[in-house]
């Protein structure tokens, strides 16, 4: 019975299988199941296809876990407020947390109400895309998009904005893919950094700064709607020429903010009532504080670190640098406003030098004008474009697109180098500089003269200031660094600190007559004169000849301690690019330099001949904060205090390579302070405090020059053509660079302390007598500039020593003295003794 029994259970069994064998068989042969059958194959083969051509080479979701937004490189001065920043686009990042939550309302009513509900795509939208898409397939118009906030994130991140039916499929792909990987919230973060809105502003933030002049937490509710409306196509809601299809737009997205219950009704009807209140489109003030300085922090920047965004994390535009300048805004007012008043000084009188641009105006004058990036923001002085003229003026615009009228009466001076006036020369699409005159415009002229100034901390090199021309939105060449001309005269310390580290003194008698040298069979015998052919004078000390800035003296010096040693130390202090010949020509200033670099070999010889690099960039932060630049940087509290723990701030031991004797660079200070009380550059004297410098006119005269200040800045200028010119027989450095320089320094000086010059361990200040070099007894010093006994810096193994004396020699210089003699002539045969020996002794 056991058997049987367990006989009939497989036997149930095999029945009980066989009948769902025989049912599946059975559905098996329907029609609809073979239907349902093959259209899932045809779904598997589809979604397999997908993959294979779409989904597999699908970028990582995983990158917008750590996803930089490109940033603009924000620049500061000194003092640490903005001056400039370096971008494509404006950009500023910020936090979920950090936008206001009626904001995030206004974008998702706008864009995608169903945000928080869906997972990544929303079906209906999708659907009717699609639709959308069929429909309008060859008729050249653009379907709706459809896409969820998930969706344009992976659109605008991660794969392009291609016009495709695989582009769409890919978006909904990632969109799984990022709701998957990512918070509600970090999505909506990415979309509102990365949303362009048109105005050059990438992210929402960017944006509200565009087109209100305010931080977002300061929007009112029509202001985030407006916003709200831009990322379906900023250029077809501009304020300024689609004003009423911006308002509307406006208006039905505050409408589905209430139906959405995000807003009451009153709040609604409210906020349409207002109007748009964009402002126009502008460049922050700030961004105009020093042009020319900021561009050469650019220049080091893109050296360093590269320049586009696929260049590295840290490239200019788009690495979010911060960078600390050593500019100070102070001083570069005052640099630029003198330089620029000088420039129109020398260039008043001579006639409109004509427009500063043309562009084409006859499809609309404000776009290409904007294009231009012209700009004059010289005192009242603005930058206009000529669009048409009428019998009584010129119609003009501005870049803030408003016009007004340039009178004839306004526009008389005459055409420089053609005659006639300047309102007939005038043409259509000419960019022009005007200033305001009553309720009209006045013709203004650009001067055609240029040149460079800078302003360096010789204790330090940093850079305070900076310009390179009279505006750098009309000529971008800096002057200052990017222009070598031939500086003249002011060469001429570095010449005699040549001669100061060969032995020569202060006191050294140097003949200043005339001095041929030969120069071979093929250029025979050259001479050199006096600036203005000015008569020779006869044996002078050294110190005379550095303050009237004598040629024949300086060629006499370093012919005789050899243009060898001359040109090796121009060449150490970096006034050269590369080494200049061995010829006396360069002793007068023939080589080409530039204002910085001149600026920075007199500020070597203030640091007692220690070497300085000029920098115009303190630190460089990356966008987390961290110092990349300087390399090994360290913070350094209170660096700059006067006293530490009451006490002097301890300074660490100076690493700079010694590029001059020190003693001998102080020198050299000390002597061309005598330029400033009775040389060249007496118009400075009147400033009331030590001040080091040189003038400088080269041959023509085709540039003029000063270069010099204090302890605690040293400032250096010229002035000439860009296409060397002769400025006129009457340009001089002294009566043209110095004032330029004196204007700066009125208003830079004013609160600065007043120091010396410190000399150098070593130094022995001795009582000489001015004209002749020699040590006196009988005598002192006097706040007198043309007293006869003054100070005089010698080395030790070269100070002069009083021989002995009869008593009636000690009582008649003792006389001479107090009379204030003037030097004596030589006889003729002390100077034939002179030049037969060199024209030293």
């Amino acid at each position: 019975m056991a058997d049987g029994s367990i006989s009939s259970e497989k036997v149930t069994i095999k029945r009980g299988a066989g009948g769902v064998r025989g049912w599946f068989g059975r559905i098996r042969r329907r029609w609809w199941f073979r239907i349902l059958a093959w259209l899932a194959l045809l779904a598997g083969l589809f979604w397999l296809l997908i993959w294979a051509l779409v989904a597999r080479n699908l970028p990582s979701v995983d990158s917008l876990r750590a996803y930089e937004p490109p940033l603009p490189t924000n620049v500061r001065s000194a003092d640490g407020l903005p001056i400039h920043s370096y971008a494509r686009e404006r950009r500023v990042q910020l936090s979920y947390a950090e936008y206001p939550k009626q904001l995030v309302e206004a974008f998702l009513s706008a864009e995608d109400k169903t945000f928080f509900s869906h997972h990544g795509v929303d079906i209906p939208g999708t659907a009717g895309a699609v639709v959308d898409y069929i429909t309008k397939m060859g008729s050249g118009q653009r379907a709706r998009g459809g896409s969820t906030i998930t969706q344009q994130v992976a659109k605008n991140l991660l794969i392009g904005n291609e016009y495709s039916a695989t582009r769409k499929l890919k978006e909904a792909i990632l969109a799984y893919k990022i709701e998957s990987t990512l918070s509600k919230e970090q999505i909506l973060e990415l979309y509102l950094n990365s949303i362009e809105l048109g105005r050059n502003a990438g992210g929402v933030e960017a944006a509200s700064q565009a087109y209100f002049g305010k931080e977002l937490d300061r929007l009112s509710l029509p202001q985030m709607a407006y916003l709200a409306i831009l990322p379906k196509g900023p250029a077809n809601y501009d304020p300024d020429r689609y004003t009423e299809r911006a308002l509307e737009r406006r208006n039905w997205v505050l409408g589905e903010m209430h139906d959405n219950g995000f807003i009451t009704a009153a709040e609604r009807d409210a906020a349409r009532a207002e109007p748009l209140g964009a402002v126009p489109r502008q460049t922050p003030k700030y961004e105009r504080v020093g042009g020319y300085f900021v561009e050469e922090v650019r220049r080091q920047l893109i050296d360093k670190f590269g320049e586009k965004f696929e260049d590295g994390p840290n490239s200019v535009y788009g690495g979010g640098l911060w960078v600390r300048t050593s500019l100070d805004p102070r001083l570069q007012q005052y640099a630029q406003k003198a330089l620029r008043d000088g420039l129109l000084r020398y260039d008043r009188g001579r006639g409109w030098s004509g427009p500063i641009n043309h562009v084409e105006v006859a499809d609309g004058w404000l776009q290409p004008f904007l294009n231009t990036n012209i700009g004059v923001d010289y005192e009242d002085w603005r930058a206009a474009v000529a669009i048409a003229r009428s019998a009584g003026g010129w119609e003009i615009g501005f870049d803030n697109g408003q016009t007004g009228t340039l009178p004839r009466s306004l526009a008389t001076m005459p055409v420089r180098g053609k005659g006639g006036e300047a309102f007939s020369a005038i043409e259509a699409g000419d960019i022009i500089a005007v200033a305001p005159e009553g309720s009209n415009w006045a013709l203004r002229s650009i001067p055609k003269v240029s040149g460079g100034m800078a302003v360096e901390d010789p204790r330090t090199g940093r850079v305070l200031a900076m310009q390179g021309g009279f505006d750098s939105r009309i000529s971008s060449l800096n002057r200052a660094t990017q222009a070598f001309r031939q500086p003249g005269s002011t060469i001429k310390p570095l010449v005699y600190a040549a001669a100061m580290e060969q032995g020569l003194t202060p006191a050294t008698i140097v003949v200043d007559g005339p001095f041929c040298v030969w120069q071979g069979a093929n250029l025979g015998q050259k001479c050199f004169k006096n600036f203005g052919n000015m008569r020779s004078a006869g044996p002078k000390t050294l110190r005379w000849g550095v303050e009237q800035s004598r040629n024949l003296m300086t060629v006499q010096v370093a012919n005789q301690i050899g243009m060898d040693h001359v040109v090796d130390l121009i060449q150490r202090v970096g006034v050269s690019r590369q080494k200049f010949p061995p010829y006396l020509s360069y002793a007068l200033g023939a080589g080409e330099t530039t204002v910085l670099r001149m600026v920075n070999a007199y500020s070597i010889l203030v640091n007692h001949g220690r070497a300085l690099n000029p920098t115009v960039i303190d630190f460089v932060q990356n966008r987390r904060g961290q110092v990349i630049f300087p390399e090994n940087w360290r913070a350094c509290d209170r660096c700059n205090a006067r006293e530490y723990d009451g006490g002097a701030m301890p300074r660490p031991i100076t690493r700079a390579r010694q590029l001059i004797d020190a003693q001998s660079a102080y020198q050299i200070v000390h002597i061309t302070e005598g330029v400033i009380q009775r040389g060249t550059a007496v118009v400075l004297r009147d400033l009331g405090r030590p001040i080091m410098g040189k003038t400088g006119t080269t041959n023509g005269p085709t540039d003029v020059w000063f270069v010099g200040g204090t302890p605690q800045m040293i400032g250096g200028l010229y002035l000439g053509y860009d296409s060397p010119v002769n400025l006129g027989g009457y340009a001089q450095g002294g009566s043209i660079a110095a004032p330029i320089f004196k204007q700066f320094a009125i208003p830079a000086f004013k609160d600065m302390e007043v120091l010396p010059f410190t000399a150098p361990a070593g130094i022995r200040m001795v009582r000489i007598d001015r004209g002749s070099g020699r040590k006196v007894t009988g005598g002192w010093p006097t706040s007198d500039p043309l007293a006869s006994v003054i100070w005089e810096a010698f080395k030790p193994e070269v100070e002069p020593q009083r021989r002995r004396r009869t008593g009636n020699e000690e009582e008649a210089e003792t006389k001479a003295v107090q009379k204030k003699a003037a030097p004596k002539t030589q006889s003729p045969s002390d100077s034939d003794f002179l030049q037969r020996e060199g024209g030293i002794y």
